[in-house]
């Protein structure tokens, strides 16, 4: 069994045919979805959705992208969605530089705020980092012991946020970049302690080989996880049965519970 521990299976790509792609997941064994908000909005779906099924949790939180929204309104939806036992995780929050489709300055305020309201209500948090490494460590470095958890979404291989994620005891969660041919990092797989190690697809974004270039979906987590069990030398099924332990640790007793009845059942 599988866990996908970052989806946007809220986004409009998923509109047509959210139900079988869920379908496949499940006959491709992924037995949990995070779905991921990034906006308010997005996070109020993606509720809405963990709601509807026993398979799914969600996250609340907003995007760099979105930072520049971020008000007093905006944290005030944020901690009443965190409310919800949908709810596993606040996020997803943290700095692009990038793209910079917020400003920077922004950027920092929401993401700080997001940290402490994850502090605050003894939330993980679920992190997205792009060429803001040295900030992006430091936040880290002021909140980590703070929080239940704190997940690496898509780790990029960056020795930077790597050291500050080992210091504040992170989830590295790989995503389809690993299948991808010139994925070169400074950080491999092998190099992160294998309890912290997590699989998520980031779809519709980033579909592994050999479906790059498509839409992604959660079934696909199963090649992001033959290629991690390819790099740690291990076999698909211990790969599997690791990183969903490591999601139910970092994640919480929703998943937890879920994976359970999936089981019995």
């Amino acid at each position: 069994m599988l866990v996908d521990a970052h989806c946007h299976l809220g986004d409009g790509a998923f509109d047509a045919d959210r139900g079988a792609a869920l379908a496949r997941a499940r006959a491709a064994g992924v037995g949990h979805v995070i779905v991921i908000g990034e906006s308010l909005a997005g996070s109020t779906s993606a509720a809405a959705l963990a709601r509807e099924a026993p398979g799914l949790s969600a996250t609340a939180g907003v995007h760099p992208h979105e930072a520049k929204t971020w008000s007093p309104a905006e944290e005030s939806g944020v901690r009443a969605l965190c409310g919800d036992p949908a709810v596993v995780a606040v996020g997803e929050t943290g700095l692009d530089y990038h793209y910079d489709h917020s400003p920077r300055d922004a950027q920092r305020r929401a993401f700080e705020a997001q940290l402490a309201l994850a502090a605050e209500l003894g939330k993980p948090v679920v992190v997205h980092a792009r060429e803001a490494d040295e900030d992006v460590a430091a936040a880290l470095r002021a909140w980590g012991e703070k929080l239940p958890a704190v997940v690496l979404h898509s780790f990029s291989g960056s020795r930077v946020v790597f050291d500050a994620g080992m210091d504040v005891g992170a989830y590295f969660s790989f995503s389809g970049m690993i299948t991808f041919k010139n994925w070169n990092p400074t950080v491999r797989p092998s190099d992160c302690p294998t309890d912290r190690l997590l699989v998520e697809t980031d779809a519709p974004f980033l579909a592994p080989v050999p479906h790059r270039g498509q839409r992604n979906e959660p079934a696909y987590v199963r090649e992001v996880a033959a290629a991690l069990a390819q790099a740690l030398g291990e076999s698909l099924d211990a790969v599997g049965k690791l990183t969903t332990e490591n999601a139910q640790r970092a994640f919480g007793a929703r998943l937890s519970s879920a994976l359970e009845e999936q089981t019995v059942t």
